[in-house]
């Protein structure tokens, strides 16, 4: 297959997914880019040449443009365009086209395709808490979290928000943001999760104020809770700040994550949906220090490894935690962004 033929296939896929997730809008859209892009764009240039992995599991380029397309819309700059955007009906593909084309002259969309997408999915801390609330049931003692992939930290700060899962509260329950995603299964178990210390890593790190259009651009137009909860957590985000180096997730965790125990904390390190996206080396990196750091923990200075990612042989995202002492289980099976939970392990 060409690289051109790979390109127009990895927004087909984008498609699939888009449309399977509950975003029609964004499913036609990219469709329509897939199928018509050409090269009288400079975007349409960069991309049908894309030197990488195009397709939504590594350099994620449908991503890329259409987070572009979406700030260019909220910044008032295309309003042809803009006026088919969500609440708008789901326009025709040609009728789009029309908007679109014009659109894709825009000199500053070409560099959205430079940056990965950062979604920074903040329904995926729902999916996160429930896994420390199972980590709080067998070490009832302070956490030191250590995020690899966090963005701008917003499920980093995810004590600050409050929960209803499966019945189950949990957070902060003043807090602004509530998230209450679809839930199968019985509920975590009924712990007190405390965080002592955080803190994450990210190769572009992402500040929740002066990256705030940005974020909330690649969250898919047509998904108005999305939209909405990412909003209120960037403002929560701007009156509690975290420290997020910019770096390696292997160079960062190699230093921040000392191969001697912590008596007292159980120390853990997490990621969403981001662990995919690390070259081959660096996740085998990751794994070894995990993993020499885990065999100098015990009961009283535990290590934890909370996961909520799609294995290659999976079929969809699934949240698995691996504890010194202790083993590795399979916690539940997860929409990709954190909307609906299958919880499988019985309290």
């Amino acid at each position: 297959m060409k690289k051109e033929d790979e390109v127009r296939a990895s927004f087909a896929e984008q498609s699939y997914w888009c449309e399977r997730l509950g975003s029609p809008f964004m499913a036609r859209l990219c469709a329509v880019i897939g199928a018509r892009l050409d090269r009288t764009s400079a975007v349409g240039r960069r991309a049908l040449v894309w030197p990488g992995e195009p397709s939504a599991a590594v350099d994620a380029v449908a991503l890329r443009l259409c987070g572009g397309l979406h700030a260019l819309v909220r910044a008032g700059v295309v309003p042809a365009l803009a006026k088919l955007y969500p609440p708008a009906p789901l326009p025709d593909a040609d009728t789009l086209w029309a908007a679109l084309a014009p659109a894709l002259g825009e000199e500053s969309l070409a560099s959205w395709l430079e940056r990965p997408p950062q979604t920074n999915e903040v329904g995926r801390s729902a999916v996160l808490m429930a896994g420390l609330l199972a980590l709080a049931e067998r070490f009832p003692q302070p956490m030191h979290l250590f995020e690899l992939g966090a963005s701008a930290g917003l499920n980093l700060r995810l004590d600050t928000y409050r929960y209803d899962l499966g019945g189950r509260r949990a957070g902060d329950s003043a807090s602004a943001l509530h998230l209450a995603p679809e839930w199968a299964g019985p509920p975590p178990p009924a712990a007190e999760v405390t965080i002592a210390a955080r803190r994450g890593v990210d190769l572009h790190p992402a500040d929740p104020v002066a990256d705030r259009g940005r974020l909330i651009a690649y969250v898919w137009p047509d998904q108005a809770r999305r939209l909405a909860q990412i909003e209120t957590a960037l403002a929560i985000a701007a009156d509690h700040p975290v420290t997020i180096d910019a770096g390696d997730a292997a160079d960062w965790l190699e230093t921040m994550l000392p191969l001697d125990s912590l008596p007292g904390v159980t120390r853990v390190v997490l990621h969403s949906v981001a662990f995919q996206y690390f070259p081959a080396a660096t996740q085998a990196r990751v794994t070894a220090r995990i993993e020499t750091a885990g065999s100098h923990a015990d009961e009283g200075a535990p290590l934890a490894w909370l996961r909520f990612e799609k294995l290659a042989d999976d079929s969809r995202p699934s949240l698995r935690l691996r504890t010194w002492p202790g083993g590795d289980e399979l916690l539940a099976w997860i929409q990709p962004h954190g909307a609906k939970i299958r919880w499988l392990r019985d309290c």
